[in-house]
């Protein structure tokens, strides 16, 4: 008996969904990243206004006071969508996993000095409430952002700063055990270095602009904190102080820091470019929260760097500016 095998070439009727095809310019094939996320938004047919904000729709550009013509324009340059998002993220926690298992095997925090045990809890473990604050206000702005493109990043962001906040909690642990992070509370409810950077974190919780809260947290705050703390801190002075091991446990940070600043960065410069008038408004929003953020993090830079706390936030500083001009805004 003879078999003959051949092969049929099926032509697909269309390259991709219709909502895909009108955001990306015609029945091309797409990416899983614009199938995932162009033409997502849900813009018609809402039953009724929300009682607790009846002056807008379910989904409305207008709770912000910038305006785009198009929200999918602000596209991510890491082309994140859930599964690209979480095999990332899965990476990562294994070579954080590898990192904690090897510092406790080797008890490498013994070898530390306890004054700067100290000191190193003193300036990250608390910051484990800046990283939930940071999630509260990114699950904020995907619920109050319009247009996929803008609230899913959002949301994985929200979730990685809980992962950055369950990461400083193992560090307190793995250092001194559950005993620090009583003492981390308080120092954050209590202890005067902490108050400004408090307020910071509570007055950005309730505010109601999503894009202006997107801007002082991931832009303003994080682009601030995160090489302030983590360059110049941890790699900087623990690292070369004998503290390698909290380098290894922190790793996570600055390599996400510099990963998501792509995303913000794109987010914040597509939006200036839209118009005048949106480049004015961030341009408040920057000057008015970048002085906010310089005054909260006064107080723990002389935490972290008694001898010279000012000119360590002012190269922060500096460093946050020339990111700042290449953005196309200037403060």
């Amino acid at each position: 008996m003879t078999i003959d095998l051949k092969t049929v070439d099926i032509k697909p009727l269309r390259n991709t969904f219709a909502h895909v095809a009108g955001q990306i310019g015609g029945d091309k094939a797409a990416s899983r990243y614009q199938e995932g996320t162009m033409g997502a938004q849900p813009a018609a047919n809402f039953h009724y206004r929300p009682t607790w904000d009846p002056q807008h729709e379910l989904f409305d550009t207008a709770r912000t006071a910038i305006e785009l013509a198009n929200w999918y324009a602000l596209k991510d340059p890491r082309q994140f969508y859930y599964a690209s998002w979480t095999t990332t993220r899965a990476r990562q926690q294994d070579t954080m996993e590898a990192n904690f298992d090897f510092v406790e095997s080797r008890r490498m925090i013994d070898a530390m000095s306890d004054e700067l045990v100290h000191l190193t809890q003193q300036v990250l473990v608390p910051l484990r409430h800046v990283a939930w604050g940071a999630n509260m206000n990114n699950s904020q702005i995907c619920a109050l952002g319009y247009g996929t493109a803008f609230t899913a990043p959002a949301m994985f962001h929200a979730m990685d700063n809980l992962g950055v906040a369950q990461y400083l909690t193992r560090l307190a642990l793995t250092m001194s055990g559950p005993d620090a992070l009583d003492e981390a509370k308080q120092a954050w409810m209590q202890a005067a270095t902490w108050q400004p950077l408090r307020r910071y974190v509570e007055d950005t919780l309730v505010l109601a602009d999503p894009v202006e809260l997107f801007v002082a947290q991931n832009l303003v705050l994080d682009g601030l904190l995160y090489p302030l703390v983590y360059e110049r801190f941890v790699d900087e002075h623990v690292a070369l102080a004998g503290g390698s091991a909290v380098a290894m446990l922190t790793a996570f940070m600055p390599e996400w820091h510099d990963e998501s600043s792509r995303w913000v960065d794109a987010v914040v410069k597509t939006m200036a470019a839209e118009s005048e008038r949106n480049k004015v408004q961030l341009t408040r929003w920057l000057q008015t929260w970048e002085a906010r953020a310089t005054e909260a993090l006064l107080p723990l830079a002389e935490l972290a760097f008694p001898a010279s706390s000012a000119a360590m936030l002012d190269e922060a500083r500096e460093q946050w500016r020339g990111r700042i001009a290449k953005l196309g805004l200037a403060i």
